[in-house]
């Protein structure tokens, strides 16, 4: 069974910085794509950024590029999410993702991921 769970979430201001965190296992986390994806409140949820399984291809959302940065941690089996500059328009739950889809991450649609974690809240104040 794959279980992610993030951490990291919390109330920073505008501009700030806040790293968030992916926990898995071993296997999924060599076997699968992952990808972070966050959810407004009214708002359907939406793609913040992917890294494949080699960590050689990531793919990041519009609204974040330049600003956020996707990562995987080796030795904690972790897949990391650095966000630079943050705005008010980033607050939202953001929930870690993975997948074993037979095509480039950068294809991926939020279908294609199997398997969810619970969200952990990102609130910037302005």
């Amino acid at each position: 069974q794959v279980q992610l769970v993030e951490s990291g979430g919390g109330l920073v201001q505008a501009g700030d910085s806040l790293r968030l965190s992916c926990a898995t296992s071993r296997r999924t986390f060599s076997d699968y794509g992952l990808a972070w994806f966050r959810q407004a409140p009214g708002k359907e949820r939406e793609f913040v950024a992917s890294i494949s399984t080699t960590s050689l291809t990531t793919f990041y959302g519009d609204s974040v590029k330049g600003r956020f940065t996707i990562s995987r941690d080796y030795a904690r089996n972790t897949v990391d999410l650095q966000m630079n500059s943050l705005k008010p328009e980033d607050t939202a739950v953001y929930y870690c993702a993975a997948g074993d889809q037979p095509k480039p991450i950068t294809d991926w649609s939020k279908d294609d991921y199997n398997y969810w974690g619970q969200g952990t809240q990102v609130t910037v104040s302005s």
